[in-house]
């Protein structure tokens, strides 16, 4: 059986053990990461929604980098977005400034009306380098 080790970004640790869910989950030579909201240090909801997309991007980094891995390692990306036709510009935006060249990852985006309070979220699967 392959070993499920957690990883945790820095100073969130107490929002993942609040929410009883791990930020991503080390197996063999891939990183599953769990969805990234654009949560401020609180856990609250960042306003503004461009902010917001550019939280959860960041927060999806902060978690890459505590499992070993960058935005080049991700193999398969799926967001949620609460008004795809009216986010999806602002989304297309932040996705081109952060995969600026191809190989890109492969994208499946998904439209939901509840995120529990937030507007946009991440979830990637990642190979560990090495």
């Amino acid at each position: 059986m392959t070993q499920r080790d957690p990883v945790f970004p820095a100073g969130r640790h107490d929002l993942y053990t609040s929410q009883t869910y791990s930020a991503a989950i080390r197996s063999g030579d891939l990183l599953f990461v769990s969805g990234m909201v654009g949560s401020r240090s609180d856990g609250s909801p960042e306003p503004d929604f461009e902010a917001q997309v550019r939280l959860a991007f960041a927060n999806l980094k902060a978690t890459l980098q505590a499992g070993g891995c960058g935005l080049d390692d991700i193999v398969d990306v799926t967001t949620f977005h609460t008004d795809p036709e009216n986010q999806f510009g602002t989304i297309m935006k932040i996705k081109s400034e952060t995969f600026p060249q191809a190989p890109y990852p492969n994208w499946t985006a998904i439209g939901v009306n509840w995120l529990a309070g937030f507007d946009f979220e991440i979830k990637v699967i990642a190979r560990i380098p090495g």
